[in-house]
């Protein structure tokens, strides 16, 4: 619940500069970090100016936050002056204010930045100003190449500034700021390229070309940089996710061609950069092909064409990592209906590393969503050893397993054979599909062969076996009791017994009490000598 006591953009202002000189960069992140654990607890403004808050930490430590004066806040911790504790109380703070947190967070890298409160674009001097004006004029006829000159223009104020979310969120509004009406499809590709343009920029601060020289980029991507992309990316792929209505607006092809090229290019330097980490322009090449491309084609020139551009560029990648180019020429075999030579690609994408999961995935979804059930398999069967060398949640591709089964049941044998062939990494969504597909047997015959006990499971993950298969629980629990037993202590007896009376309930329920009997009066006879486990016996009311 926010507070009641609300400060002005003018306050905020000034709480940012003096946490900036109060606190060290080191101790805004430690804070951070328990402001995301929700650590903080008991938050509660006494006035408009007093915070007063516990944080847990190797104990709870009271806080007191005085914002007229920060010098005078005080910590029961044992540091002497701002800790972590204060910062993650004024993280806190920020998110009751409905303030970006990460104003707090950063705000070190933030000082000196003008209105920080505010995203709104920097202001252009006169001659450059008209300048700007009779190029954004242009924009709705210009090529996708002016566009990005134009961004550039844009941006370039913000150059010295430090890579943020509040720099991309101004480096947008610059952007935005000056564009023109366009119709939906430009307007899109219009925003997609600003986004991109943004990107690149916090990629290559110093504007460095990778292409004049692609392993010159030597800086490594920080905390707060990390953050900035990461919102980035999600706001293109939201942007690609959606429909570029090509068919209404037949006139963007053009633009779509030059886009085509630009993330190609892109693409191939971020395979040759060593030092990037993540395929961030891989990933949007992908997107633009399965959801802007794909569904405005009905021939297969354009993917003819974009195999030999790829194929011609690959000339020039013999010295470098070629997974990107590879996962590219894939794809396109991928969408020619080409499978044989698209999984060869894959497979030999793969062998180095570098190649994402999702970018695996990525297949899938148009193979799903055209209903090529028959493709789909053999797409699963393929990226099934793939996916077992990354360590990756299987949920989706068990579910894609689903769809293709659903559809040709003759094909379950072969999900239950990749699926074996990926173990361990397999092994919790194998376990999954035992149950769901009512394979109770091979599910009982993993969990004693692992050497599982009862105690390993909560009672509604065996209820499926205790109710179409119960007599398969029996060996089960009686392993699980005589290992109890070995092990002669008072915890592991009354484990014992409690195993004990769930195997009473399973003899009576299928009607096998005169085995049970005979079952306990052998077990009590063994174990006579065991006095505490016979006292837990008849604390059990299992003997008299």
């Amino acid at each position: 619940m926010q507070s009641n006591y609300m400060m002005d953009a003018a306050g905020w202002d000034k709480l940012i500069s003096v946490v900036a000189h109060s606190f060290d960069d080191l101790t805004l992140k430690r804070g951070f970090q328990y402001y995301k654990q929700q650590r903080v607890q008991a938050f509660r403004m006494i006035t408009p100016h007093r915070i007063m808050s516990l944080v847990e930490g190797r104990e709870d430590y009271g806080v007191s936050i005085d914002l007229d004066d920060l010098e005078e806040s005080h910590c029961d911790c044992p540091v002497s002056g701002m800790c972590k504790h204060m910062a993650a109380v004024l993280m806190k703070y920020a998110e009751e204010q409905a303030q970006p947190v990460h104003s707090i967070a950063n705000a070190k890298a933030l000082i000196g930045q003008p209105k920080l409160h505010s995203t709104a674009a920097p202001a252009v001097p006169g001659r450059r100003g008209e300048q700007l004006k009779k190029l954004a004029a242009l924009i709705p006829e210009a090529t996708v190449q002016q566009w990005r000159e134009y961004m550039a223009l844009l941006v370039e104020p913000l150059a010295h500034t430090v890579r943020n979310p509040q720099y991309a969120d101004r480096a947008l509004a610059a952007i935005t700021g000056g564009q023109p009406k366009l119709p939906p499809a430009a307007a899109q590709l219009f925003k997609l390229h600003a986004h991109l343009c943004v990107l690149e920029s916090i990629l290559r601060p110093g504007g460095t070309s990778l292409t004049a020289n692609p392993l010159s980029l030597g800086y490594s991507v920080g905390y707060y940089t990390s953050i900035a992309i990461s919102e980035l990316q999600k706001h293109i792929i939201d942007t690609m996710k959606r429909g570029l209505p090509l068919a209404e607006a037949p006139e963007e092809w053009p633009r779509v061609y030059d886009t085509i090229a630009y993330l190609r290019t892109e693409m191939l330097n971020e395979t040759r950069d060593r030092a990037r980490e993540q395929p961030y322009f891989s990933a949007c090449y992908s997107l633009l092909w399965i959801n802007w491309i794909t569904p405005n084609l009905s021939g297969p020139e354009l993917y003819t064409k974009e195999l030999a551009e790829l194929q011609q560029a690959g000339e020039q990648l013999s010295a470098a990592p070629r997974h990107a180019l590879l996962l590219a020429e894939s794809r396109m075999h991928a969408l020619l209906h080409e499978d044989s030579a698209a999984i060869e690609k894959l497979n030999a994408a793969s062998e180095r590393p570098g190649l994402h999961p999702e970018e695996l995935m990525s297949f899938l979804p148009p193979l799903a969503e055209a209903g090529e059930w028959r493709r789909l398999t053999q797409w699963l069967t393929a990226l099934g050893p793939l996916l077992n060398s990354r360590m990756y949640n299987l949920l989706d591709y068990a579910g894609y397993w689903d769809e293709a089964v659903r559809h040709l049941p003759e094909e379950e044998p072969l999900m239950w054979e990749t699926l074996s062939g990926m173990l361990p990494l397999s092994r919790e969504i194998y376990e999954a599909q035992l149950l769901a597909y009512g394979k109770w047997q091979e599910w009982m015959d993993m969990q004693i062969a692992s050497g599982h006990r009862p105690a390993d499971f909560r009672v509604s993950d065996l209820q499926p076996i205790e109710k179409n298969a119960p007599e398969l629980l029996l060996p089960f629990y009686h392993q699980a009791v005589e290992r109890f037993v070995l092990e002669k202590n008072r915890h592991s007896y009354k484990a014992a017994v409690k195993l004990l009376k769930r195997l009473a309930k399973l003899y009576k329920k299928l009607k096998r009490e005169a085995r049970w009997e005979v079952f306990l009066d052998s077990f009590t006879d063994r174990h006579s000598r065991l006095r505490a486990l016979q006292e837990e016996l008849r604390k059990g009311k299992l003997i008299p």
